[in-house]
């Protein structure tokens, strides 16, 4: 079906197909919602949308419930799980089609879950990939300027998010039984013996936008926030959390009057854990069922993901692609004990956000002792100048070609580069893919790819 809708796209007129997008994505969205007998209806569904954390929270949100007792399926940039297999995502793209999402709900309920939890970006909100999809809580992560270029400014791009939580609106109610599953309620059973999911939005209240995504119509409203001293409306149920703890071996906090010590690295992980300890508590969720579910969690593939073959340095694999959280990664190395840090990273996305290749240069050129620049995602652009521009950054705060600042079109040899440099104690940072499964170059064409195989595969053969 996806293959002849494509065909069918190709044979449109581009001038054509630019003035219908807006109904044919909404047309597309009606169509799998109705072949796969909308699936969203017969499930609690939690969507995850922000800037920034979407994937580490939906992971988290997802084994919190499971270790609650309950089971959950998610879609995010990292993994998919249908509620019986769990695998990487090699789709390039966080919010999939239609079909397949439609196809990944229905597959869910069939399984059994109770819940769907789905990664939803506004590139996805744009093409109404949101739409037929009946959400019951919406969590609000967090906002800056991202994507900016594809949006037309950052006022677009906050618009492109609130119409998720417009759309909660829209929703209809579902009821669920004892175990949380949707009832249809034959045989004449009520509705007021079941109970009624309320429509929720929970949002990062320590956001400066809180208020704009708190300002669209729910039953029920949830903050969390780290401000003990904030006081919120009767309205708003806040969700407040003190004295953390970074080390490098986890974080710590208190919320709820209940200590949690997540594995996880970085103070900037424990906004995405009270998303998560949010979600749970909206649930009725007990907080000590919610900190076992929590403080599990090992990691997230691809975000601060150590890779380890017996070499006497560290390698970290992380997603981060965009400047403020390539900052907050270097703000978590420095727990590591280490000697020098090399540096292995792109600017992803070719043709898009432009801005911001000499930053992450810069970032790298001022933080790492060896910056390495190398091919990542550039599509259709030249990827010699995406390195080129990055590479100006570094060069900008006094990184020398050659000796301290290298760049190499070629990923492979890029990170054979920097572990052939590494010394004992050092940490070699990959940035921008995580634990993506392809890169994408010109024409469409995708090479199967994974930073963590190859470094792996490297790390192998050494001394061979």
């Amino acid at each position: 079906m996806e293959k002849l809708l494509y065909k069918i796209k190709k044979l449109i007129p581009r001038k054509l197909f630019k003035a219908l997008q807006p109904a044919y994505h909404f047309l597309l969205s009606w169509l799998a919602a109705f072949l796969y007998c909308r699936p969203s209806e017969k499930i609690i569904v939690v969507g995850v949308a922000g800037t920034t954390g979407k994937t580490t929270s939906v992971y988290l949100i997802a084994k919190m419930l499971e270790s609650a007792g309950y089971k959950a399926g998610y879609t995010s940039t990292a993994m998919f799980n249908d509620g019986k297999k769990e695998w990487l995502n090699d789709k390039k793209m966080t919010m999939v089609g239609r079909l397949f999402m439609q196809r990944m709900l229905r597959q869910m309920v069939k399984n059994k879950c109770q819940y769907a939890i789905i990664e939803t970006t506004s590139e996805g909100i744009i093409q109404n990939r949101h739409r037929f999809i009946n959400y019951d809580i919406l969590v609000f992560t967090g906002l800056y300027p991202e994507h900016i270029d594809s949006h037309g400014g950052f006022a677009n791009y906050k618009e492109a998010k609130g119409k998720l939580f417009q759309h909660l609106k829209r929703c209809q109610t579902k009821y669920v039984n004892d175990r949380k599953y949707v009832s249809s309620f034959i045989n004449n059973i009520k509705k007021i013996d079941f109970n009624r999911v309320k429509k929720t939005i929970i949002v990062n209240y320590d956001d400066k936008h809180k208020d704009y995504f708190l300002s669209f119509w729910a039953e029920e409203r949830f903050g969390f926030t780290k401000n003990l001293s904030t006081e919120a409306n009767n309205n708003i149920k806040l969700i407040k959390f003190s004295d953390i703890k970074v080390e490098a071996n986890g974080t710590s906090f208190i919320t709820e009057g209940t200590g949690i010590k997540m594995q996880l690295l970085g103070d900037f992980n424990v906004a995405n854990v009270m998303a998560a300890i949010s979600v749970g508590l909206s649930q009725n969720l007990e907080i000590e069922r919610i900190k076992r579910g929590i403080e599990n969690v090992k990691g997230v593939p691809g975000r601060i993901e150590r890779i380890d073959e017996g070499q006497n340095f560290t390698v970290i694999v992380d997603y981060a692609f965009e400047p403020r959280a390539v900052e907050k990664l270097y703000k978590t190395i420095k727990l590591i004990p280490h000697n020098k840090v090399i540096h292995v990273l792109g600017s992803a996305g070719g043709g898009r956000d432009m801005a911001r290749r000499p930053q992450l240069g810069k970032i790298a050129g001022e933080k790492a002792d060896i910056a390495i620049i190398t091919d990542e995602d550039p599509y259709d652009e030249d990827p010699r100048i995406i390195i080129d521009q990055v590479a100006i950054g570094a060069e900008h705060v006094g990184k020398k070609l050659n000796q301290n600042l290298f760049k190499i079109s070629d990923r492979r040899e890029a990170i054979k580069k920097a572990l052939a440099m590494a010394e004992e104690n050092d940490i070699v940072l990959i940035t921008g893919k995580g634990s993506e499964q392809a890169i994408c170059v010109k024409n469409g064409e995708k090479i199967t790819w994974d930073d963590r195989g190859v470094v792996r595969g490297i790390l192998g053969n050494r001394g061979k």
